[in-house]
């Protein structure tokens, strides 16, 4: 049994269950979802996948818990041990990523374990990735004026360019760790576009759409898109992922809504930094993207 601590947003969600995923069908395992997290979880949509996506999405019981981890299931010891101070207390089946960049001993886990991390890379899915692809179709039909988002982004040489703003300028933690990109990154995504895709046109998707349309200057055909909030903002990554390329932000759901672009001739553009601190991000940007 492999049970993944699922938290955070969506696109954080959809790499700890694709790991996950991938774990338990390499050792033919049953995967469950720990949602617990999201009993006191204040920040973005609460648990999202079982909603957005068809894929299976069973979820751990206090059984299935205490099968796994015995005593160290319990929820105060748990917080305890997800803390770096108190790993030498977790038992092997306590699996917690220990850095960001791609860990093999994924590969060397037991059975019967609990995973805990960002998993950030599709290096942890890559051997399933259809089966993945097939778990993560929208399971929602659309909306009118999404479906007619849909069928002007089918029509054009449609880019995709995502810029986050929200928690990132108004949580000062967030802000420290994450940053911004910069205007100067998405006039040099833009103009490598433009050099490589006849006619683009750029579908914008942002959480301050207002400061978009006054800072960054496109000189292309633009279509603004600000309208799927709260539990529909999932729709943004939906309309993502059908654009023929992509200029991402440093956020895991615009990542998301690249991956899942299907096109064999996609460009998806990237951000070089993806924390203000010095990180070792190389596993979380596919080799074919372009980081800049």
């Amino acid at each position: 049994m492999i049970i993944t601590h699922i938290i955070g947003g969506l696109g954080n969600q959809m790499f700890q269950y694709a790991t996950a995923r991938a774990v338990a069908e390499n050792m033919d395992e049953t995967l469950l979802l720990d949602v617990s997290g999201f009993s006191n979880y204040k920040l973005h949509n609460g648990f999202e996948l079982s909603c957005v996506f068809a894929g299976p999405k069973e979820i751990a019981t206090k059984d299935d818990l205490q099968q796994v981890l015995g005593w160290q299931s319990k929820p105060i010891i748990k917080r305890f041990l997800f803390r770096n101070e108190f790993s030498w207390l977790r038992s092997k089946q306590f699996v917690i990523e220990p850095h960001f960049q791609y860990w093999d001993g994924i590969e060397g886990i037991p059975s019967n374990a609990y995973l805990s991390g960002y998993w950030q890379s599709e290096k942890y899915f890559k051997s399933i990735e259809s089966v993945i692809r097939e778990d993560f179709k929208f399971k929602q039909p659309m909306s009118a004026e999404n479906r007619k988002i849909a069928e002007e982004i089918v029509k054009n040489n449609a880019v995709s360019l995502h810029i986050r703003r929200g928690d990132y300028v108004k949580d000062a933690a967030t802000l420290v760790t994450h940053g911004l990109c910069s205007l100067e990154y998405y006039h040099a995504a833009i103009q490598l576009i433009s050099e490589q895709v006849e006619r683009p046109k750029f579908f914008i998707f942002s959480d301050d759409i207002e400061w978009v349309k006054g800072n960054l200057k496109i000189d292309f055909p633009t279509h603004f898109i600000d309208h799927n909030h709260g539990p529909e903002s999932y729709n943004d990554m939906r309309l993502m992922s059908l654009c023929k390329h992509n200029i991402i932000a440093n956020s895991s759901f615009s990542w998301w809504g690249a991956w899942l672009n299907q096109s064999q001739t996609k460009i998806v553009v990237a951000p070089k930094r993806w924390f203000n601190k010095q990180t070792d991000t190389n596993d979380l940007i596919p080799a074919k993207w372009i980081k800049l």
